[in-house]
C-alpha cells in the first residue's frame, strides 16, 4: 500500500518523498556543524522530488538556518571571548551572502559551478597542510617578534567576504573554505574556529533567504521539513564534533570536501 500524495500547487509531493526531505536534513544540519557541505545532501533530494533549481536552492537556504543556529548553540562553550571577532566576520559574512543571493537571481546557474570545485580543492591542500604552515608562520613571527592579529586582518575579512558571496549563491562547502582560511590566518584551535563557522553560516544563510522572500519563489513544505530536521541535526552536529580530536576533524573536513569535490564535477560535467 502506497501512502497518499500530498498535491501542493502544480505539484505532488508523496509521504516517502518528504520523509526524504525530513531526512536529508538532519543529515544536513548534522554535517554542516561538524564540517559544511550539508547542501550537496538536500540539494539533490530537492531536485529529486522535482523542484526547480532556483526553488531548490533557495528553499534549502532557508530550512538550513534553524540547523545553523543550532549547531552554534551547541557549540556555545568555544566561542567564549571570541565575540569581538565574530562580529567583525559576521560583517563580512553579511554582505557576502547578500551580494551571493543577488548573483543568484542574475547569474546562469553555471556560472560558478567551473571555479567552485578549484576553490574547494585549494581549501582541502590548504587544511591538510594547516598544521605544518601555522607552524612556519610562528616560527616567522617569533623571528620578527611580531604576534598574529586576533581577527585575521584585512587578508581574512576579504577572503570570508569573497566565500559569502559563494555561500549566498550555493552555500556548498563553504564551511571547509571557511575553516580553511581562518585555519590560515587565526592561531586558535580548530574546534573554536569550527564554532564561528557555524556563526557565519548562520549569517550567510540568513541574510540570503531574507532576501529571497521577496524576490523568490519558495516550496514551504520542503522549507519546513529541512528546517526542523536540521535543528535536531544542528544538536547531534555539536554533540559528535565537539568531540572529534583536531586530527579526526582535520580528516573528516578533507574526506567530505573530497566528496564535494566528486559530486561538484558530476553535477558540472556529467
Amino acid at each position: 500500500m502506497h501512502p497518499a500524495p500530498i498535491t501542493e500547487g502544480q505539484r505532488t509531493v508523496t509521504s516517502w518523498e518528504m520523509l526524504a526531505v525530513f531526512v536529508a536534513g538532519i543529515s544536513a544540519g548534522t554535517i554542516n556543524t561538524i564540517v559544511g557541505s550539508g547542501t550537496l545532501i538536500t540539494f539533490p533530494v530537492l531536485l529529486a522530488t522535482g523542484l526547480p533549481p532556483v526553488t531548490a536552492t533557495v528553499s534549502n537556504a532557508l530550512g538550513l538556518i534553524p540547523g545553523s543556529i543550532s549547531g552554534a548553540i551547541g557549540y556555545r562553550a568555544e566561542l567564549t571571548g571570541q565575540r569581538r571577532r565574530v562580529l567583525r566576520l559576521s560583517v563580512a559574512a553579511l554582505i557576502g551572502g547578500l551580494a551571493g543571493a543577488g548573483l543568484l537571481l542574475t547569474l546562469p546557474s553555471t556560472a560558478f559551478e567551473t571555479i567552485v570545485p578549484v576553490l574547494v580543492t585549494v581549501a582541502l591542500v590548504l587544511v591538510i597542510l594547516q598544521p605544518r604552515l601555522a607552524r612556519s608562520v610562528q616560527a616567522r613571527r617569533a623571528r620578527k617578534g611580531t604576534s598574529a592579529r586576533p581577527n585575521g586582518g584585512p587578508l581574512l575579512f576579504t577572503g570570508l567576504l569573497l566565500a559569502s558571496v559563494y555561500g549566498g549563491y550555493f552555500t556548498a562547502a563553504q564551511g571547509i573554505i571557511y575553516l580553511s582560511l581562518m585555519g590560515m590566518l587565526l592561531d586558535d584551535t580548530l574546534q573554536r574556529l569550527n564554532a564561528v563557522k557555524n556563526i557565519l553560516a548562520a549569517v550567510v544563510n540568513t541574510v540570503a533567504a531574507l532576501f529571497f522572500l521577496f524576490v523568490a519563489e519558495f516550496d514551504w513544505t520542503a522549507v519546513v521539513l529541512i528546517a526542523v530536521g536540521s535543528a535536531i541535526g544542528g544538536q547531534l552536529g555539536a554533540k559528535a564534533g565537539r568531540k572529534l580530536p583536531p586530527a579526526a576533524l582535520r580528516g573528516l573536513v578533507v574526506a567530505v570536501g573530497v566528496v564535494a569535490i566528486v559530486q561538484l564535477l558530476v553535477r558540472r560535467y556529467g
